[in-house]
């Protein structure tokens, strides 16, 4: 998906006839339901990933995240899988021109969750890292798991939490380096009128196998979106910026545009 695409679809959104005043407490909990790792919803989100100055020529990445969410529900616990698919447009690290494009490295996670949490809601499970790159640039050649965590909570109109994961490599090319990897997501979204939303969910990342100096990626921002129908199938468009305040020497970019468009499928 084109960044120009994705800004259009949420300028369209403006022009969407505003939700009924009926409708806005079911659409209340579908946007609660959207921000929510483990919510019991099919979702399939596409999210694109734009990262500027990257690299020592200050070139351009881009990575699309095909993210489809499947539950399994039960009467007290739900079974959440979680996947991450990235197409990856990767530039040349060491010239001003030419790059690699392909699959990355895909990323399934499953979460245990209660299926009637109280006012803090959790989900822990397994996460994996699955060497499926289509070129070698694109992923690490290994094979990696380890645990992954989420904690929200959704006092009034907020959704708060954070998800975190740590993957450490087992087994995969001797000639790549090792995997140890810990991913740090923060949530912040404050649900307003008609659909519209504020968020922040920034990714930090720190790699233990990288030197003391070049460990940590840290970035700071803020989103804004919107829940809305298209036709009878709801949808959730957001945009995002990220200035990464903390990043490696030469690989991680200054900052980063996110757009994000998201198939809902709630329970009828």
């Amino acid at each position: 998906m084109k960044i120009k695409n994705s800004l259009i679809l949420l300028l369209m959104c403006c022009i969407f006839p505003a939700i009924p005043g009926s409708a806005q407490e079911s659409d209340a909990k579908l946007a609660k339901a959207a921000q929510n790792p483990v919510a019991a919803m099919i979702s399939l989100p596409f999210q694109n990933n734009t990262s500027f100055g990257f690299g020592p020529f200050d070139r351009t990445q881009n990575v699309l995240n095909i993210q489809p969410v499947i539950p399994f529900a039960g009467k007290k616990w739900n079974i959440i899988f979680r996947t991450i698919a990235p197409l990856v447009s990767q530039p040349d690290f060491t010239n001003p021109s030419g790059g690699t494009f392909g699959l990355g490295d895909i990323n399934p996670t499953f979460f245990l969750s209660p299926a009637k949490p109280g006012k803090v809601t959790w989900g822990i499970g397994p996460t994996f890292l699955l060497p499926t790159a289509s070129d070698e640039k694109l992923g690490t050649g290994k094979w990696a798991a380890g645990p992954s965590l989420v904690l929200l909570a959704m006092p009034g109109k907020w959704v708060v939490g954070v998800l975190a994961s740590n993957v450490w490599s087992f087994a995969g090319k001797s000639g790549r380096n090792d995997v140890n990897q810990m991913v740090i997501q923060y949530f912040i979204n404050y649900n307003m009128a008609k659909g519209w939303y504020l968020a922040s969910a920034p990714l930090i990342i720190a790699n233990w196998e990288a030197g003391k100096g070049n460990r940590w990626t840290v970035p700071f921002g803020i989103g804004i979106g919107r829940i809305f129908k298209m036709g009878k199938q709801p949808v959730n468009v957001s945009v995002h910026g990220y200035y990464n305040a903390v990043h490696p020497d030469t690989i991680y970019a200054d900052w980063q545009l996110r757009t994000q468009f998201q198939f809902l499928f709630p329970k009828k």
